[in-house]
């Protein structure tokens, strides 16, 4: 790819950089020396040698051959925070980070990233607006380039719902029924009581309680934080809207006992696997498994819902993805800007996207001009894209989300592994942990 006078993107000569460079470079911030032929590392949150990994590494070579930039993946997903946070220990970071948008915050905050002028990137105005705003920062500044979008939806054993003749849910009510009919009614005919409703990675670990309740609390009109003037926030967890949102899960753990045995412990890792193995049949996730279900268990047994609005409000639904983050200390920053520009492009999504297949590291374009029917033949992946276009809100843009997720995690999972938990007053202490965190982040509304 030809070099572009002034840069693919240019970075902005503020003081964050200047620490950024200093806290991870091992030489001083303007003697960082560069070679254009420096072989581009890429780090990415996916199992080694699975089929996300694969696709990372076809994304790779398919820049290799078009920047001559050799490049090479590093996929892991156990740990991964903590293994990033030792390279940056070591001034050892990566040249390349593919990594969640809720994680931008924490580490921008440490001076690990590059500033993005949104301005100069070329193809800006191809990737979606709400995009962009999620890699936003709390200072207003763009600190990585789109990469993959997702929102979240049910996915439903279309085989039990029909064996058991239920409708499509139109309301958390309905929702509530299938649960209950799935849990109480033998949907999968072995004469057994061994199946449950829904099916809910509620553990602590890594904020998941919080990832999971999300799309329920936004579903319903409610928040966990409410903007208050610009890069200030006020707790919201304690409203009506998201206490009612709150406990009808309670209810579903507590009163129908409808989620799965264990949920307070399990990450998305088991999630999976109890949605698989046939013990729930009510699964909120995104779209990355839908590949890996219908291999498993066959199309015609999964179907995707939207969640329908709250009683109170919505819809709503948890969006987030990836970013093509560009990490701080590069020997070859070119060759960073030209990963970014052809991971956003429509070549680069396209071989993210891996069609229909399993291994997908694109979920949802977040360039316009990807024509996903074409590369996607499976419709239910539309109903993730109608949800993220009509109803999806990214995480708050406070300056580091990351203990805000684990403090709220904490808070829902103790009110949902504790049946005898107030969950009024239990929001009530959370609202004042999170103003607490809001004043240490110095984000708090007067």
């Amino acid at each position: 790819m030809p070099s572009r006078s002034g840069g693919v993107l240019r970075l902005l000569a503020v003081p964050t950089l200047a620490v950024a460079l200093v806290a991870c470079s091992s030489t001083p911030s303007g003697d960082t020396r560069q070679d254009a032929k420096a072989q581009i590392d890429i780090w990415i949150r996916q199992a080694p040698d699975s089929d996300s990994a694969k696709t990372a590494q076809r994304l790779a070579a398919a820049y290799t051959a078009k920047t001559g930039v050799p490049a090479h993946v590093t996929a892991i997903f156990d740990d991964f925070e903590t293994k990033l946070q030792q390279q940056g220990a070591q001034h050892k970071l990566p040249d390349i980070v593919i990594n969640d948008t809720a994680q931008l915050g924490n580490m921008q905050s440490q001076g690990w990233l590059r500033e993005v002028d949104r301005a100069s990137f070329p193809g800006a105005d191809k990737l979606q607006e709400r995009t962009w705003k999620a890699a936003t920062a709390a200072d207003g500044k763009y600190y990585a380039v789109p990469f993959s979008a997702q929102s979240f939806v049910m996915l439903v054993r279309a085989d039990w719902r029909k064996k058991l003749n239920l409708p499509v849910p139109r309301t958390w009510a309905d929702v509530a029924a299938m649960a209950k009919a799935f849990t109480e009614q033998d949907p999968d005919g072995d004469g057994k009581k061994d199946t449950y409703g829904f099916d809910i990675p509620g553990t602590t670990q890594r904020g998941y309680m919080s990832w999971y309740a999300s799309t329920f609390i936004w579903g319903n009109g409610g928040d966990f934080l409410t903007e208050a003037g610009t890069g200030h926030w006020k707790p919201a967890v304690a409203g009506d809207k998201t206490v009612e949102a709150v406990k009808f899960l309670q209810d579903q753990f507590c009163v129908a006992k409808t989620v799965n045995p264990g949920a307070v412990n399990n990450n998305t890792t088991v999630a999976h696997e109890v949605f698989e193995k046939g013990i729930a049949g009510i699964y909120l996730t995104g779209p990355y498994v839908l590949a890996r279900f219908v291999a498993s268990l066959g199309s015609d047994k999964i179907e995707a819902i939207p969640l329908p609005a709250g009683p109170s409000g919505g819809p709503g639904t948890l969006a987030e993805g990836e970013h093509v983050y560009l990490m701080a200390g590069s020997k070859n920053q070119d060759g960073q800007l030209k990963f970014a520009e052809f991971a956003s492009s429509v070549e680069g999504q396209t071989i993210g996207m891996n069609g229909d297949k399993a291994g997908a590291i694109v979920r949802l374009p977040a360039n316009k001009d990807v024509d996903m029917a074409k590369v996607r033949q499976d419709p239910r992946w539309q109903v993730f894209q109608q949800a993220y276009d009509s109803s999806s809100v990214y995480t708050p843009s406070v300056p580091n989300w990351a203990p805000f997720r684990q403090e709220t995690a904490d808070g829902l999972n103790a009110v949902m592994a504790n049946c005898a938990t107030d969950v009024r007053q239990a929001m009530a202490k959370l609202s004042d942990q999170l103003g607490a965190e809001l004043t240490k982040q110095k984000a708090l509304a007067s």
